[in-house]
């Protein structure tokens, strides 16, 4: 795949079955997120890695989130499943390190540059993913599950996997709504 169009047709999936990248495909993954604008040469990354059992440990994490909350039976029910969308999700952290020059905001965009060139990486190599977020992500009982401290926050879970659909077709944006010149 060319690099322009994997970057003009990325399309988040959310259908991902078996197999996960693994090997060469993953260590090419990472090494794509360890190659994310660094301003500094913080590396202001951490990549917690979940397949097989490590899915269920995530999943009970986000359910004792939820239960903390006393969320919602239901609620319970999503995050109890959510993590098994995917035979693989990577947590991507934000690792933040105090700096003069380079504040936590600049960090947590690295991070996020991270996450999708991690992306970009897998759908060059066959697999498909997608980025998600949410309200869980910044739970203090999930920041205390994967050791954050300080500032350091979750940026996104990575769900990779392969493509268990055809992707649909990426929406047309007329540039002008979104580009002006000084």
């Amino acid at each position: 795949m060319q690099a322009l169009d994997l970057l003009l047709e990325r399309r988040s999936m959310a259908n991902l079955v078996e197999p996960a990248p693994e090997g060469k495909f993953l260590e090419n993954i990472i090494k794509a997120g360890l190659r994310a604008p660094d301003h500094g040469n913080l590396t202001p990354w951490r990549f917690v890695i979940a397949q097989g059992e490590g899915l269920r440990k995530l999943s009970d994490i986000l359910v004792h989130a939820a239960q903390v909350n006393n969320s919602p039976d239901a609620v319970i029910e999503k995050l109890k499943k959510a993590p098994f969308r995917a035979p693989m999700v990577i947590t991507v952290i934000a690792k933040v390190t105090p700096h003069d020059k380079v504040p936590a905001l600049e960090q947590y965009l690295s991070a996020g540059c991270a996450a999708q060139a991690m992306q970009m990486a897998a759908v060059a190599q066959g697999f498909q993913g997608f980025w998600r977020s949410g309200e869980w992500m910044f739970h203090k009982e999930v920041h205390q599950a994967f050791h954050l401290q300080g500032e350091d926050q979750i940026v996104g879970f990575l769900y990779l996997g392969t493509p268990g659909c055809t992707a649909m077709k990426v929406p047309e944006r007329k540039m002008g709504d979104f580009v002006e010149f000084l």
